[in-house]
């Protein structure tokens, strides 16, 4: 798509605006787009280590911590790494670092991630056991909440539900 503007470059800014309850869509090269004011265009440089850094909130230009992360810093015994290096850096020293920062480690994986534990994808040879296993997670999961509501009669069903499952797993793992 070329801009709307010009005529001559790729359309790279598309600014929607509504005003009144008019909308309209405009589709700019960067520089007709300097040239409207539109958009600042000068953006700060971007790094993973930044964001990482920011995430573990260690500042990535210094390495300097908050005092209450300081107070606690770690360091792992294998290869040395501190938690600080790590925010700066990306990555982990060792496979003994997973070990020495996990504790912190938990938080920073749901924020990223949205959870603690991987549920990725799942080999098909394995996948009718593994996707089992993960529906009487969830219903164990469903039972709690079941019972601490009192709702026992529905607690009862998912219950009997979650023993026929576990007899269907433990079943298929016998054939295998």
């Amino acid at each position: 798509m070329l801009c709307q503007a010009c005529q001559k470059r790729p359309a790279t800014v598309h600014l929607t605006e509504i005003i009144n309850g008019e909308k309209t869509v405009s589709h700019l090269c960067e520089q007709c787009a300097r040239e409207k004011g539109e958009f600042n265009f000068d953006f700060p440089p971007f790094s993973i280590q930044n964001l990482l850094s920011g995430l573990l909130n260690i500042d990535a230009q210094t390495g300097n911590q908050p005092v209450e992360i300081a107070a606690r810093k770690q360091q792992c015994e294998n290869c040395g790494l501190t938690y600080a290096q790590f925010g700066q850096i990306g990555r982990f020293g060792c496979s003994q670092c997973y070990t020495a920062f996990g504790e912190r480690l938990q938080p920073l994986m749901r924020r990223i991630h949205g959870s603690a534990q991987h549920v990725g994808k799942i080999p098909k040879r394995a996948g009718a056991t593994v996707k089992l296993r993960r529906n009487l997670e969830e219903m164990r999961k469903k039972l709690q909440i079941l019972v601490a509501r009192e709702e026992f009669e529905q607690a009862a069903i998912l219950r009997d539900q979650i023993r026929a499952l576990e007899a269907k797993i433990e079943g298929g793992e016998n054939n295998e």
